[in-house]
Parts: structure tokens; C-alpha cells; sequence
């Protein structure tokens, strides 16, 4: 049992390093937003990190989302 719980982490920890610079993609929707001056707790890849171990099912599956979202707008653009 305690395996798997390690495996989730670890998982969700790498999840989150690859990520971390897409991570507008599985939150606001595919639109970068502007970057802040202020160094902020929740602007590091630390965060980030810890964020995914935890959370990275739901992640993924707002990543899926909104590849969806850019694959139907691409694919109504090239028409």
C-alpha cells in the first residue's frame, strides 16, 4: 500500500517538473498569462511541484481539456 502512495507522489512530482512551463495549459485555459514582477509562493516551480504530487489526476485531466479546446480551434481555422 505504501508503494503505491510513494509511486503517486513520485509521479506527480516529475508530472510537475516536466510541466512547469506549460502550466497555463491546466488551469486558465490555453491563453499565457502576463508575467508578475513580484516573486510570489505561488508562481515557483516548487509549488508547482508540490501542487501536481498532490493533485495530478486532475491536472492531467484539465491538460486533455484543453488540448481539445485548441485542437477544435485549430481544426475551425484551418476550414
Amino acid at each position: 500500500m505504501n508503494a503505491y502512495i510513494v509511486a503517486f507522489l513520485i509521479f506527480g512530482a516529475c508530472f510537475g517538473f516536466f510541466t512547469f512551463s506549460r502550466r497555463h495549459l491546466f488551469s486558465e485555459g490555453p491563453t499565457q498569462s502576463l508575467p508578475t514582477h513580484e516573486p510570489n509562493l505561488f508562481d515557483g516551480r516548487s509549488f508547482w511541484v508540490l501542487l501536481c504530487s498532490f493533485l495530478w489526476p486532475i491536472m492531467l485531466l484539465t491538460g486533455v481539456n484543453t488540448a481539445w479546446v485548441l485542437f477544435k480551434r485549430q481544426a475551425r481555422q484551418a476550414r
